[in-house]
């Protein structure tokens, strides 16, 4: 009995010793691309019915925003990264203010003054359907994953300050790291291959 206990401490140690052999001697040795695309699965907030899936794409150009948002009313809506990826409130205002790191004035995308977070409005139809397809020229992707993507149940007027006066919270998600379209495209098609009878 003691023998095996023995060899099995010396075993234990062993693999101990492997694995931390095994790891980076040095964090400054690992290297990380950065994210070229990402994503948003809205949620709706309390008492509200918003929801969506937003792709967001690096380009030379800036960041392309584009997806679609059912659930809205008819109409525009206040369209907004905020500050926090944090989703613990149910009116989702966990999530902060509009993503300023410049501390800029709320405006519109085209105004010179607007913060970093600001979309303006984007239009849901008659069934309260929105198709999303934007340009941020001033983005950079790396900057907003983590961050909340909001939808508003109002229009933001683009001049009040300090959001707009887009109303209530109505729909909400992270912006995290998409798995890219091809590794996406051949997971699907894995999925969907026949099993095989031996």
């Amino acid at each position: 009995m003691r023998m095996i206990s023995l060899t099995l401490c010396v075993a234990l140690l062993g693999a101990g010793a492997l694995l931390v052999g095994s790891e980076p001697r040095d964090a400054k040795e690992i290297e990380l691309e950065l994210p070229q695309h990402a994503v948003a699965v809205l949620v709706p907030t309390r008492g509200h019915q918003a929801r969506g899936v937003i792709e967001f794409t690096q380009t030379p150009r800036g960041v392309r925003i584009a997806g679609t948002i059912r659930g809205l009313t008819p109409g525009k809506h206040g369209f907004h990264i905020h500050e926090f990826g944090d989703l613990r409130s149910a009116d989702g205002t966990a999530a902060g203010d509009h993503f300023n790191p410049g501390g800029a004035r709320h405006g519109a995308p085209g105004h010179e003054q607007h913060h970093y977070g600001d979309f303006g409005n984007i239009e849901a139809d008659d069934e309260g359907i929105a198709n999303v397809i934007l340009q941020a020229d001033w983005m950079k992707l790396h900057f907003v994953v983590g961050r909340a993507l909001v939808v508003h149940a109002e229009a933001d007027d683009l001049e009040s300050q300090p959001s707009g006066d887009s109303g209530p919270r109505a729909g909400i998600g992270v912006i995290g790291i998409a798995r890219p379209r091809e590794a996406r495209e051949a997971a699907a098609g894995e999925t969907r291959q026949p099993a095989r009878r031996e």
